[in-house]
């Protein structure tokens, strides 16, 4: 698993930074907007921010007094792609242990199970 897969997964491991990444997949938002979501303080959600800043699935930039945020798509590409291979791994040893078990289940059928 890579550094930024990695990143990615403990960063959105926290439910209010999950829904953070859920609003943010709609559109990008201010920071007051985000705030308004939860019943936490602004530093609070700054904070959360700054952790999802720095697994780079983020951004912030300055629009007058208003800070806006923006999802970043590469990082949570980089782990579904992670994941597809994994679960395509997973459903290949499944594949396996049912072509096994179908072998065994036909070599211990007795003549008059046969068709």
């Amino acid at each position: 698993m890579t550094a930024t897969v990695t990143q990615t997964f403990a960063a959105i491991g926290d439910p209010i930074r999950s829904t953070i990444v859920d609003r943010l997949a709609s559109s990008d938002a201010t920071v007051g907007e985000l705030v308004a979501l939860f019943e936490i303080s602004f530093q609070a959600v700054s904070q959360h921010l700054d952790v999802l800043e720095r697994a780079g699935l983020l951004t912030r930039r300055r629009e007058g007094r208003t800070r806006r945020v923006q999802l970043v798509l590469e990082p949570l590409e980089e782990a579904l792609t992670w994941m597809e291979s994994r679960r395509d791994r997973l459903e290949q040893r499944y594949a396996r242990l049912d072509d096994l078990l179908d072998t065994l289940n036909d070599s211990t059928d007795t003549p008059e199970e046969r068709p």
